[in-house]
């Protein structure tokens, strides 16, 4: 008798222990020790940019809030914007956020957050220049573009539809330089971008015509991994929209 009690108490023990370790197990699910990485492009203000031995932005100070609200630990990792996918396709990074626009080929390389800055792309050339008012007057010139961003694909998808000849930056500093030495006709970046660059920093350029597109930015992770970090990003966007911190922090970059 004692026997088969001492053997169903190890049975039922047994399968504590093993429910215990179904529910620790850390695939699908967030460790509040772990430190996740953030990839980032400081080139690229007003989202991200550093200012001494700080990182600021609205990339920064979001991710920065979100993580707060949903209690884990996040460190930043600095690279080119077109270093990022990879970083994240190695392991080398957690998360990415860099004014990242949605698109159907990263939607085949990474998961995406809900959106969370509408952005787009605009046209700009030196503040003299007075014939291009459009992409329809580039024909024969040359186009500066920042490498691996949605502006770098516009061009050289139309390149020859428009007649232009692309040439690709790895940082915005370079690309604006390019225009304002006139060593090429026009740049294409995003519109909050170098709408904030230009007041901020005089670069002796101007915005000409429509937006190109209606890019939207979003916070992106390796795709089918992290989903419960990625709805733990989403439930603190949303969080952070409806007690208006959302708000506060874009306002403090764009207003």
């Amino acid at each position: 008798m004692k026997k088969k009690i001492m053997m169903s108490l190890f049975m039922v023990v047994t399968l504590l222990l093993g429910a215990c370790s179904i529910g620790n197990d850390d695939s699908g699910t967030v460790d509040k020790d772990k430190v996740y990485k953030v990839g980032i492009d400081v080139t690229y203000p007003p989202f991200e940019y550093k200012d001494g031995d700080t990182y600021k932005g609205i990339d920064i100070d979001l991710i920065n809030a979100i993580a707060k609200d949903q209690d884990f630990k996040i460190e930043f990792e600095a690279m080119d914007f077109g270093g990022i996918i990879p970083a994240l396709q190695a392991k080398q990074l957690d998360i990415a956020i860099a004014g990242m626009s949605i698109t159907p080929e990263r939607k085949k390389i990474v998961d995406f957050s809900d959106p969370y800055f509408e952005a787009g792309l605009i046209l700009v050339v030196k503040e003299d220049e007075n014939t291009i008012k459009s992409v329809n007057d580039l024909k024969g010139k040359k186009v500066a573009v920042k490498k691996g961003t949605t502006g770098a694909k516009y061009a050289t998808d139309n390149a020859d539809k428009l007649g232009i000849e692309v040439t690709q930056f790895n940082d915005s500093p370079a690309m604006f330089q390019e225009v304002k030495n006139g060593n090429a006709a026009a740049l294409i970046e995003d519109y909050p971008v170098i709408s904030y660059a230009n007041k901020q920093q005089n670069l002796g350029l101007k915005l000409v015509g429509d937006r190109l597109n209606g890019d939207n930015y979003g916070i992106a992770v390796l795709k089918g991994e992290n989903e419960e970090l990625l709805k733990k990003i989403n439930k603190g966007l949303a969080n952070l929209r409806e007690s208006g911190e959302y708000d506060k922090i874009v306002d403090t970059y764009l207003k």
